[in-house]
């Protein structure tokens, strides 16, 4: 069967494991169903997501002049810290900047390679997790914007890393790290402003399981752009990659607005 459309980040279902769906305009494809079977991806053109032209598309998902226009690529979305909307102050749009800013939101840790610290609002939780690819996570605080959140990323960013070392999670090298234990060592590390929503947080670890019939020993990754045409056997999927029997691995985000089709 084909399988035709312009591809976005897949939508997971927190389960044991984790249900991962591709999801088109006209169809979906259940992604856990599909190990241990060959898959063919064929690259097919661009759309942007936003303004839907034929568009070479420049990052997340949209071509240059959206990624520099709409309040969705505004520099705030990476850079929680330069959030100016509890302020009344505009980046591209207050309104929209409002609607996300202005809302709760979690400075957590999570083992995804090493111990990492990151940023996402409470809607995303656990989904911001799963896309990382974490093992297991834990909340440190519960904040009721996006620049509280960032101001409070950015101290403990000075001693712990922000990034997830990809490979080494892909290749299941993770870490064993007591994340509770890890948690109470920050409270002395938080900015004054967020310290009072320490002991409000609750204290909750979130373990994740991953559809993975095998690892890779080494990873190569599929860039469609260069290689319009990949056929291989599907063995896991974990965070927003696909991995195939021969060390090949697809990040889906990597590849939003990308039109493809789908044979399996």
């Amino acid at each position: 069967m084909q399988y035709e459309g312009v591809l976005t980040k897949m939508q997971t279902e927190q389960g044991t494991p984790i249900q991962y769906y591709l999801v088109f305009e006209n169809s979906f494809l259940n992604m856990n169903q599909l190990l241990g079977r060959d898959l063919e991806i064929n690259f097919q053109g661009f759309k942007c997501l936003n303004c839907g032209k034929k568009k070479k598309i420049y990052r997340t998902g949209f071509c240059y002049d959206c990624f520099y226009s709409i309040p969705d690529a505004g520099d705030w979305i990476m850079r929680p810290e330069l959030s100016t909307a509890h302020l009344g102050i505009a980046d591209r749009d207050l309104e929209y900047e409002k609607k996300v800013q202005l809302q709760p939101h979690i400075v957590y840790l999570a083992s995804a390679s090493d111990m990492k610290v990151g940023v996402t609002r409470k809607t995303q939780v656990p989904t911001r997790w799963i896309d990382q690819g974490a093992s297991q996570a834990i909340p440190l605080i519960e904040v009721p914007n996006r620049y509280l959140a960032g101001i409070t990323e950015v101290a403990l960013k000075d001693h712990f890393s922000d990034k997830i070392n990809w490979k080494k999670m892909l290749l299941n090298d993770i870490m064993e790290i007591d994340l509770i234990s890890r948690r109470n060592e920050m409270h002395a590390l938080l900015p004054d402003e967020v310290q009072e929503y320490f002991e409000t947080t609750p204290e909750k670890l979130y373990t994740l399981e991953y559809p993975v019939l095998e690892y890779p020993k080494k990873i190569n990754s599929l860039n469609l752009t260069k290689t319009p045409a990949y056929t291989g056997k599907l063995t896991g999927i974990k965070g927003q990659y696909l991995m195939f029997e021969d060390g090949t691995v697809f990040n889906v985000r990597s590849y939003e607005g990308f039109e493809v089709i789908i044979s399996v």
